[in-house]
This record gives C-alpha cells, sequence and structure tokens, in this order.
C-alpha cells in the first residue's frame, strides 16, 4: 500500500491515477474525501495533518510507502512521518524543488523550506527519494484567469527561459521510485525536454485553445500580485529576482524521465493539450 499525501494536487492526483490505473494499491489522502474526484481504485481518507498522533497512525496501517508533498503537510511533516514509520512504512518519496542544488542560494524561501523537508524526511531514519523538479508546466495556471477574460496575457520577462515539466512525468517517475529498485538514497533532477520562453508559453496555450494570445510585458516593479496568484505575497519579490535571471539564460534540461521511465518527457505542447479545457471560460 502507498500513501499518498496531497493527492488532490496537480503531482498526487496524476500519480495516484497512474498507481490505480497500474493495480497498485494506493491511500490517497485528502482534507475533502467527497470532493476529491480521484479514481475509484483509490481508497480515499480524510486526512488533517495537525491532527493528534492517534488520528494520523490509522492512516498508515498496512503502507509500506509514502508519497510526501511539502503543501500537504505544511509544518507537520514530522509528525507524518513519524506516524508513517510507526504505521510500517518503509520508503518517501518527496516531492521537494530543483532550487536545492550546489551553488544555490540557500536563503531563498523556496530552498529553505525543501531543504528543511528533506532533512526532516532524512532524519525520521526511512529510506527516501527525493524529486526536485525546477518549472512546472502547471504554474502556467497564473494565467488562466487572464486568458478566460480575453486574447491579452500581461506579465514579466518574455524571454525567461524555462524547461517545464508536465506533472505526469514527475507521477511517472515518482511511480518507479515506489515501484523499482535502485531509487533508494537518490534525489532525481526533472525537467522537461526543451527550452520555452515566456512568450513562447503563451502562444502555445493559445494554438491548443485555437486562438491568437498576445503577451505585453510588464516591468518587474509594474506587477500587481493577481499575476501571481500561486506564490504567497510576501515571496513575490524573490522569485521575481529568480525569473529576472531565466532572461537569456539556457535552463537545466535532464533526461531524468526517460531514464527512470523508459518514456521521453512530455513537452510543453502536450501538456497544453492536455490541459485545453482548463483554460476556457
Amino acid at each position: 500500500m502507498i500513501v499518498a499525501t496531497g493527492a488532490t494536487g496537480n503531482v498526487g492526483r496524476a500519480l495516484v491515477t497512474q498507481l490505480t490505473a497500474a493495480h497498485v494499491p494506493v491511500r490517497a489522502l485528502t482534507r475533502d474525501p467527497l470532493r476529491a474526484g480521484l479514481p475509484s481504485g483509490a481508497e480515499v481518507a480524510r486526512f488533517d495533518p495537525a491532527a493528534e498522533p492517534a488520528d494520523l497512525a490509522p492512516l498508515f496501517e498496512g503502507a509500506t510507502a509514502l508519497f510526501l508533498h511539502l503543501a500537504a503537510v505544511g509544518d507537520h511533516a514530522d509528525a507524518v512521518l513519524a506516524a508513517a514509520r510507526k504505521g510500517g512504512v518503509q520508503h518517501v518519496v518527496a516531492l521537494s524543488s530543483g532550487i536545492i542544488q550546489e551553488g544555490a542560494d540557500e536563503t531563498h524561501p523556496i530552498h529553505v523550506a525543501h531543504a528543511d523537508l528533506e532533512e526532516r524526511v532524512r532524519r525520521s531514519g526511512l529510506d527516501w527519494t527525493f524529486l526536485r523538479p525546477n518549472a512546472f508546466a502547471a504554474n502556467s495556471f497564473q494565467w488562466a484567469d487572464q486568458i478566460r477574460a480575453g486574447d491579452t496575457v500581461r506579465g514579466p520577462f518574455a524571454g525567461a527561459l524555462t524547461a517545464p515539466i508536465h506533472e505526469a512525468d514527475i507521477a511517472a517517475v515518482a511511480a518507479r521510485a515506489f515501484l523499482d529498485d535502485g531509487h533508494r538514497g537518490v534525489a532525481h533532477r526533472l525537467t522537461g525536454p526543451t527550452a520555452v520562453s515566456t512568450e513562447e508559453q503563451i502562444h502555445t496555450i493559445g494554438q491548443a485553445l485555437a486562438r491568437d494570445l498576445r503577451f505585453v510585458e510588464v516591468p518587474p516593479e509594474e506587477v500587481t500580485e493577481d499575476m501571481f496568484p500561486h506564490i504567497p505575497a510576501a515571496m513575490l519579490p524573490t522569485v521575481l529576482e529568480s525569473f529576472a535571471e531565466l532572461v537569456g539564460t539556457a535552463p537545466e534540461i535532464t533526461s531524468t524521465v526517460k531514464s527512470v521511465t523508459g518514456t521521453p518527457a512530455r513537452t510543453f505542447t502536450e501538456w497544453t493539450r492536455d490541459h485545453a479545457n482548463d483554460f476556457q471560460a
């Protein structure tokens, strides 16, 4: 039995879907099971990471592995890991961040949060695998409201280059890390297959929608919080500084998805086709 936190998030939902399709027992944890909309083959359980240890323990009965998502456990990783270990979990696959690498700014808030999560997993005494994706293709949902409202998208750094990764590919690597040997004690760096600029992403979404979308570049000092709804307001200035460094700089591109899963990483074009309906009014 694999227990998945963050089961209704982009990566978690893809992982639960892939595991159930492969007939792997999975217990999907979510705050609201009635609204989860997860595959019928998954066992869905209510999850409150701030609950008392006695209430967390039953979630891990009969489980041998855990998918750990920082956004799902917040400041309660230690309690969740302790309950998992007590329940019989032996292996944790943790969704971390590609910002963790040699030479990184260790004061960056995203680095701080994910480095702390990794350290807590190590201290738990459980076997671990860390997934360190760089840019998520799903970050493009930040433009969804603007795209639903019209054909013009405003934002900074038209030339910022990333290699966005499809959440299904992150999930596929997670699944193989659970099911195959050789992934324990390994940190997998994950990216999409090609570099795409911010402006190119907007145009690619437009092609999936059969619309001619236009990107209007906004100076960083004029960026408003609603342009990045997925980023906490206090973190936005630091994140914008990071984005500025991506302009005209070739991003890291890894072959990890193919080497682990046997299938090449999906392109950003494929992601837009898979999610075209999510941008419709």
